[in-house]
């Protein structure tokens, strides 16, 4: 499959886009074009499910010292978004398109009744655009993945098909982090992890650790490339699985961060504010969102304080050890001499995971709706204190350390408030005005691929393929990146956001969220508004203030900027009386 599609690209145009170039490219079809001899590398780096605050530049207290080097170095972002959820997130991201376009309207595996069959709800990325490492290669780019995909699983929609010349990939959307496979759990429940290897069915050694196997696989293709004398840019795409559910890490990291969480979600959320007001992140009088998912950790009991705590020094490890693995990518770089031409891009797919998941589940209901679950024990599950973070427990850290990990922000992964979208993200390197420059304009995961096309100097073409593909939605950072401007859009321009039937938008520093009924047969459970409302995000960024009714016509203006979105994307909308409808069985 990719020796046609990318023959067919190789046919197509190109363009070299001039040296100011204006916030997105204009595609014009010309004679096939190459990126000039001293293009930068990029290297985008995407970690799953993290916090806003997770990283120690962002102010939390997890060691993440190669990491924080990076975006000291660089500019950190405030107000990078993405899409509620990994895979429409990485839709946007290869694509630079919103994601009711690019084929995941909703994610596949939550297609439903009122989705399933619709235009852009493929549940994989579609035909209707180019990913950003078809553009890169067709224009000379060496392309290279390790990690987590979530965009395809059959041979004609994964990574070697849609653009890199070598990937390592896991297909699905999680995995046991170590290679286990628990007794062949994850097949009885029709959850058996795909992997490939340029192409090939492949697996995660058993006893590897994921972070350190897709940074060694990325390291591998930059050392062959060095050895081979292939002096091509390339662009490197690291998506790790840590730090997503289940919260495995190994035994020697997790030790680091023994007893540091003891005193509980909301006094690590207090924390973790005050640095993030020191550092300048967050307005001096920003007031962080109230708990709305946990219970107070004053009401759980020692057993249950002792099992909460325990978790999030697993997950503080799974953060840990991505950094240790980053460190090492970007040594191999120095080494290799590459690093001073390379571009980095950081960010998270989405907010924190806020669902309370622990294995067996209603997933694992693999004869019927109705059957009993098998007991943990059949089926090799240790869920008990002494035992989570090792590769037979299934656990993950719930909504407490979740909303302390997006402080000041509201809520979490699967929203589209804030705490859901809003995620940590900086640039480094080649070009970038950086020294610790904080950059608080409003910016989309859809500004990655035309930001990488331009530094390319490549343009986006009409076609590809042989057919049409949607220009460009995002904007060039370039601007923002090396010269050092505030932003790239204006006050009017509007980004729309709508997940599960959850919806926002977004125009300057105004936004609208509506958060449809929680007990509806199309939604998965939660928080609800059933209303729309109307924040300034600017001066509230945990959105605690409501403005709907001191503003009636900048809410309804909003509104009706959505609509317009909904309807140009291809939205979906919520089924006519499906509110109130029940609700189903929460899942992994």
């Amino acid at each position: 499959m990719i020796g046609v599609r990318f023959m067919a690209a190789a046919a197509l145009a190109l363009i070299v886009a001039t040296p100011a170039l204006a916030a997105q490219p204009v595609a014009v079809a010309d004679e096939p074009q190459q990126a000039p001899k001293d293009a930068p590398n990029f290297l985008v780096i995407v970690a799953d499910d993290l916090g806003w605050s997770d990283l120690g530049a962002f102010g939390g207290e997890i060691a993440t010292p190669n990491l924080d080097a990076l975006a000291l170095s660089g500019v950190r972002f405030t107000g990078f978004h993405t899409a509620p959820t990994c895979s429409p997130t990485r839709s946007m991201l290869m694509s630079g398109v919103d994601n009711h376009e690019a084929g995941l309207g909703t994610m596949a595996e939550l297609l439903g009744p009122a989705t399933r069959g619709q235009p852009g709800y493929e549940g994989y990325l579609n035909d209707r655009v180019a990913s950003i490492a078809e553009l890169l290669r067709a224009g000379g780019y060496a392309t290279l993945m390790a990690g987590k995909w979530h965009l395809g699983l059959t041979p004609d929609r994964e990574p070697a098909a849609r653009g890199f010349e070598h990937s390592f990939a896991l297909l699905q959307g999680l995995s046991n982090h170590f290679g286990e496979d628990q007794n062949n759990i994850w097949a009885r429940a029709g959850l058996a992890p795909s992997y490939r290897d340029d192409g090939k069915p492949a697996v995660l050694p058993k006893g590897a650790y994921s972070a350190d196997y897709f940074a060694d696989r990325l390291i591998g293709y930059l050392d062959a490339a060095a050895k081979s004398g292939d002096r091509r840019p390339f662009f490197a795409y690291l998506p790790f699985t840590t730090p997503h559910w289940p919260l495995q890490a190994p035994a020697e990291t997790i030790a680091k961060y023994k007893g540091r969480y003891d005193a509980g979600y909301e006094a690590l959320r207090a924390e973790r504010l005050a640095r993030q007001k020191a550092l300048g992140l967050v307005p001096a009088d920003a007031a962080p969102h109230s708990l709305e998912l946990a219970r107070p950790w004053a009401a759980l009991t020692p057993e249950e304080r002792a099992v909460e705590a325990r978790k999030m020094e697993v997950y503080a490890a799974m953060v840990d050890r991505m950094d240790q693995n980053v460190g090492r990518v970007i040594a191999a770089l120095k080494a290799e001499g590459r690093y001073d031409n390379t571009i980095i891009l950081f960010f998270a797919d989405n907010g924190p995971e806020g669902n309370d998941i622990h294995a067996p589940s209603p997933r694992f209901k693999v004869s019927s709706p109705d059957a009993a679950l098998p007991p943990a024990g059949a089926l090799g599950i240790d869920n008990s204190l002494s035992n989570i973070g090792k590769s037979t427990s299934y656990v993950g850290y719930g909504p407490g350390w979740a909303q302390a990990n997006s402080v000041p922000s509201w809520l979490v992964k699967g929203y589209t408030t804030e705490g859901g979208i809003r995620v940590s993200a900086f640039a480094a390197g080649r070009g970038v005005k950086g020294g610790g420059r904080i950059a608080n304009a409003n910016l989309d995961v859809r500004d990655v691929a035309p930001t990488l096309l331009d530094y390319a100097g490549l343009a986006q073409p009409r076609t590809f393929a042989g057919h049409p593909i949607l220009p460009f939605e995002g904007h060039s950072l370039r601007a923002v990146l090396s010269q050092g401007a505030a932003g790239v859009r204006s006050a009017d321009e509007t980004l729309g956001y709508e997940l599960f039937f959850r919806r926002a938008l977004r125009k300057g520093d105004w936004k609208v969220v509506y958060l449809p009924a929680p007990t509806n047969r199309y939604t998965r459970g939660g928080i609800s508004t059933g209303r729309w409302q109307l924040f300034n995000v600017a001066a509230d960024p945990g959105e605690t203030k409501d403005l709907s009714a001191a503003k009636p016509k900048r809410l309804a203006e909003l509104v009706a900027a959505y609509d317009r979105y909904a309807k140009a994307k291809g939205v979906v909308p919520l089924p006519a009386g499906a509110e109130g409808a029940p609700a189903p069985a929460a899942r992994p």
